[in-house]
């Protein structure tokens, strides 16, 4: 089975290598693991000092840095002698948060063979290894147990369709057995590690919560969007995708449906060929956020933001929240608008998220198949005591949830300072 996984990787380099020739985000995945062992030794040499501890952490992409975001600021706040290494394997992680002045240096993992592990656990030699969410990488986590450098795996989730936990699964589970600890987000979790044998868990919730509600707090203003808000309501309809911009035009199609409403979509896609896909779906009604001045545009009901990075600060804006992905192969972030206090409507793909399936059955969160049940849902929504009870519901779940970083770092503080 090693042989066949090993295969497997190779195979993916190969594709990938292959893609960068005439797709963007592979070329960027190639081009930045390239000479990638003599980059990160003099990275290292030229930023952390002799002796130094070094903690690495490792995360897929922007929403798995999310989760991992609070630990880095909590490990920087309190032992700013620990320098921390950030990893990324995906390009729309890494090339966003390349400068992220909360780690000391971020680079790209390389590929997960034998050979990679054992160069760049040499080069780097950490004293604790951090994953976040669903990193199983095999190699890496054989090298790591080879060194005898501890390796926790936080935000964990875990379901029983999972390969780790079928029949034929050995192998798979095998793997779990390279972790030293888990820090899991629910009690289904846990309970299946326990039921598996696997006692080195802690119940310690979803370090996101504490990210999104730290990014509340901050109030952050957008001058244009408060300009294009004025006296308006607002739909935050973030990380969509094509059929839900579809769903949302249709909403948006009688003016009586959103009088005195207006709509924000942040799409997933910022490419300028979707940018005009939404806007023809909302002719006369929409203005991209870099085009927009007040004394041309107020009058319009729909603002499309075309940048990266403003979401999560939107939200504040809002009363009720729309979240993308949920009409094709999933939903996208839904906490960042629940730390606002919003109510949540998404289509039914979600299961696999946590925060919505039980945000769905404490009320806060609303499941639509169609634009004919937005429209309903919406419309329900209007109502202020309808939105009251759901905001309620979404608060009384953050509430209950919050404090993952904390737990986790109580941990480490034990690792670091026994």
């Amino acid at each position: 089975m090693q042989g066949l996984y090993t295969t497997g990787i190779r195979l993916y380099v190969l594709l990938i290598r292959l893609a960068a020739f005439f797709h963007p985000k592979a070329k960027l995945w190639w081009r930045g693991r390239k000479n990638w062992s003599q980059n990160l030794s003099q990275a290292l040499a030229s930023k952390r000092k002799s002796g130094q501890m070094t903690i690495w952490l490792h995360s897929a992409s922007l929403g798995e840095f999310e989760q991992g975001r609070p630990l880095i600021e909590a490990v920087k706040s309190q032992h700013p002698e620990v320098f921390i290494l950030l990893t990324f394997f995906s390009p729309s992680g890494y090339e966003i948060r390349k400068n992220y002045a909360g780690a000391d240096l971020v680079c790209y993992l390389p590929p997960d063979l034998r050979r990679n592990a054992r160069q760049f656990l040499g080069i780097v030699q950490p004293q604790l290894a951090v994953f976040v969410k669903y990193e199983f990488w095999y190699n890496f986590l054989q090298e790591l147990q080879r060194e005898k450098i501890p390796v926790w795996l936080i935000a964990a989730l875990f379901r029983p369709q999972q390969p780790f936990f079928q029949s034929w699964g050995a192998w798979y589970f095998n793997v779990l057995k390279g972790f030293d600890h888990f820090f899991v987000q629910n009690q289904e979790s846990a309970d299946l590690l326990k039921k598996y044998g696997i006692q080195q868990y802690t119940l310690a919730g979803d370090p996101r919560i504490d990210r999104v509600l730290q990014i509340a707090a901050e109030g952050k203003q957008f001058p244009t969007i408060e300009a294009f808000k004025k006296d308006a309501s607002i739909l935050m309809a973030g990380s969509t995708w094509t059929p839900d911009e579809a769903a949302l035009a249709q909403l948006w199609s009688d003016p009586k449906q959103y009088a005195g409403w207006k709509l924000i979509i942040a799409p997933h896609e910022i490419e300028s060929a979707h940018l005009e896909q939404i806007e023809q779906k909302f002719p006369g009604q929409c203005v991209r956020f870099s085009r927009f001045q007040p004394e041309r545009h107020q009058h319009l009901s729909v603002l499309i933001i075309d940048n990266i990075g403003m979401l999560s600060a939107l939200y504040r804006y809002a009363e009720i929240a729309y979240i993308g992905g949920g009409l094709g192969s999933g939903i996208h972030n839904t906490l960042e608008p629940m730390a606002f206090g919003l109510p949540v409507i998404f289509g039914p793909k979600y299961q696999k998220f946590t925060e919505a399936v039980a945000t769905v059955e404490l009320g806060g969160a609303f499941v639509v198949h169609s634009a004919a049940e937005l429209i309903k849902i919406f419309d329900q929504l209007k109502a202020p005591a309808f939105t009251s009870k759901a905001s309620s519901a979404v608060q009384t779940y953050l509430q209950q949830n919050q404090g993952a970083t904390a737990k986790i770092m109580q941990r480490l503080e034990q690792y670091l300072y026994p």
